[in-house]
């Protein structure tokens, strides 16, 4: 198996410390299967980085503890967003506001740190519009599915743990040609444009909000 990891630097050794403990699922090494998505993700500031190659043995994940978020059968994109929830930097006066909701959506949350590797989609900072404004009642349960499930930004492998990390095997740094320099943020452009037509529908009855799932849990 091989997967990649998208820096700007060469990293033979994967570790967890410096990791942004705010990204999607919180610290750990975040890798992808799709070579072009973590180019994608190595030039994301305008400039050229690497792509840093790993080989893995298929059979070690028998061995893993395996939080797969992209199973529909076991989890819905409410995990999914309890998740990102509890690992965001949220502004007081939006968790004064929406405190209801946060407490509501904490029943879904899925203790990450309990698993070695987590398998899930992307949300980054252009897509956490979509759960924030679920959160407040503006898009439609239905709405957050069609985009979040749907995979834009690609699914990640997170490396969680130590004995997970340590599995990696350093192949070699791919270099990034300069046709990926704009890649990710016209990803952005269309998460922004895709954004504003939601917002911009008329609302459906016939839609799930987040107000009808907390009323059906009190009934």
């Amino acid at each position: 198996m091989i997967i990649y990891h998208g820096s700007k630097k060469k990293i033979e050794k994967p570790i967890v410390s410096g990791s942004n403990p705010h990204n999607d699922y919180g610290p750990a090494f975040y890798l992808t299967l799709d070579l072009d998505s973590a180019k994608s993700w190595a030039c994301k500031n305008n400039e050229l980085g690497i792509v840093n190659k790993y080989s893995i043995r298929d059979n070690v994940f028998n061995n893993f503890n395996v939080l797969d978020l992209t199973n529909k059968e076991k989890y819905s994109v409410l995990n999914w967003i309890a998740i990102l929830i509890h690992f965001r930097i949220l502004s007081p006066t939006f968790k004064i506001k929406n405190k209801p909701a946060l407490d509501w959506l904490e029943k879904y949350f899925v203790d990450v740190e309990q698993y070695d590797v987590i398998i899930g989609y992307r949300a980054d900072d252009a897509y956490f519009r979509f759960p924030s404004r679920f959160i407040t009642n503006d898009l439609s349960l239905e709405d957050l599915e069609d985009v979040f499930l749907s995979g834009d930004l690609g699914v990640q492998y997170v490396f969680v743990s130590k004995r997970a990390i340590e599995s990696l095997s350093f192949e070699e740094k791919i270099d990034c040609d300069s046709s990926f320099i704009n890649h990710y943020y016209n990803i952005v452009k269309e998460a922004s444009k895709r954004f504003d037509d939601l917002l911009n529908k008329t609302s459906d009855p016939n839609k799930t909000y987040l107000f009808d799932l907390m009323r059906k849990d009190n009934e």
